[in-house]
């Protein structure tokens, strides 16, 4: 079942997320499945459960055919090299930035089975899964741009 996309400005897209207490409800299995379809339908690299309206920490990532179900997800490790890359947003449609990110993570979650994983990822998995992590704790892409510092210029007056 396709589900409706929340865009910005609604409120739910700036909440933290609240933990899935049982991964194996069939209600979150469902929801997984889902999501992983309306990702794959509107051809996105990843979905966040909040981005379809509900207030839950779980999301779904796909890269180079590959489908990521991150339940609970959080980043432990981050490399201090980081990289520039061009990302879209479903809540932000037809916006493009320039995000900054770190180069490499490492991220705890369980799988779709309730069973305890751990992944390093590079490239586009590390951008989507700072992107989607992100988004589970209320945070947007647009947060991390660096905002553009205003000088006061001084006039003088003769």
């Amino acid at each position: 079942m396709l589900l409706e996309i929340k865009e910005n400005p609604d409120p739910i897209l700036r909440k933290k997320t609240a933990k899935i207490k049982d991964a194996l409800a069939p209600e979150v299995q469902q929801l997984i499945l889902n999501m992983t379809e309306t990702m794959q339908k509107i051809k996105g690299v990843g979905l966040a459960a909040n981005q379809v309206g509900l207030s839950l920490r779980l999301c779904v990532i796909e890269v180079e055919k590959e489908i990521y179900t991150l339940i609970n997800p959080k980043i432990t490790a981050k490399s201090k090299k980081r990289f520039q890359s061009e990302e879209g947003c479903f809540s932000f449609p037809g916006i493009y930035l320039t995000v900054p990110r770190a180069n490499e993570v490492q991220v705890r979650f369980l799988n779709k089975e309730g069973k305890p994983q751990k992944i390093k990822a590079s490239g586009l998995l590390s951008s989507a899964l700072q992107h989607e992590i992100d988004h589970l704790d209320g945070v947007l892409f647009i947060d991390r741009i660096k905002k553009p510092k205003v000088e006061k210029t001084q006039t003088q007056t003769n």
